[in-house]
């Protein structure tokens, strides 16, 4: 597997005086490892996001801190509101022994209940957790869900098809993508309560209504049965 390379540098600069560093475009940076030493690094922003735009965190980049190079996996990269880097690790490993990392699920097809709008396609995650050697990490795991053709047809963990010397350690049992209803029932009994009560709203005011006109034709009436009726002569 062919390794990207990244060029680092020792830092000295810590805590919250880092802010410097980020103006300047410099990402402060961590590589630890269980047979290393941690310490403080940083890296020219522009040049980490290219990298990490390439291998993501399951690709091997070769750091270059001096005259060394280590092997590494970029980890727990952290930004802001603004999707702006403050900090990034790199996990140093060896590549003979294997190491646990998250993959990305990248779901293709169209599950046939969408196409004939049965139903739509909930993504309920997005990665799992695999064992594998550093360089047989997968950029990615394939979901086809082109033959979900029913509510409530799904794809669990446990279908997933990986290659050999790749294991994945989320649970077989946790649902991936399942087909739902286009409406749920619950939004429908919502629908059909909120209607039934708009038809009672409208019915009282019908009837309201009703009875003011009838009273206003009963009031007009009575003052017209008083005007008709003759006056008794005064005189």
């Amino acid at each position: 597997m062919k390794h990207t390379k990244l060029l680092a540098e020792k830092r000295k600069v810590l805590g919250k005086k880092v802010k410097k560093l980020r103006r300047e475009g410099i990402t402060p940076a961590n590589v630890y490892g269980k047979h290393i030493k941690s310490q403080s690094v940083q890296v020219k922003t522009d040049e980490f996001l290219k990298v990490y735009d390439e291998v993501g965190e399951t690709g091997i980049v070769d750091l270059t801190i001096g005259e060394d190079v280590t092997p590494v996996l970029i980890q727990n990269v952290n930004t802001n509101f603004r999707n702006v880097i403050l900090h990034a690790d790199f996990y140093a490993v060896n590549l003979k022994e294997k190491v646990k990392a998250e993959v990305p699920l990248e779901v293709v097809g169209e599950p046939k209940a969408v196409a004939d709008k049965i139903g739509l396609l909930m993504n309920i995650i997005s990665e799992v957790e695999v064992q594998a050697l550093p360089e047989e990490l997968p950029e990615n795991i394939e979901v086809d869900v082109t033959h979900l053709a029913n509510i409530d047809d799904q794809i669990t963990v446990g279908e997933l098809k990986v290659p050999v010397g790749i294991e994945i350690l989320t649970d077989k049992e946790q649902v991936i993508a399942k087909i739902e209803e286009l409406v749920t029932k619950e939004a429908q009994e919502e629908a059909a309560q909120e209607a039934a009560e708009a038809e009672a709203a409208k019915a009282e005011g019908s009837e309201a209504g009703g009875e003011a006109a009838a009273q206003g034709e009963e009031a007009v009436s009575t003052e017209e049965a008083k005007s008709e009726t003759p006056k008794e002569s005064t005189e």
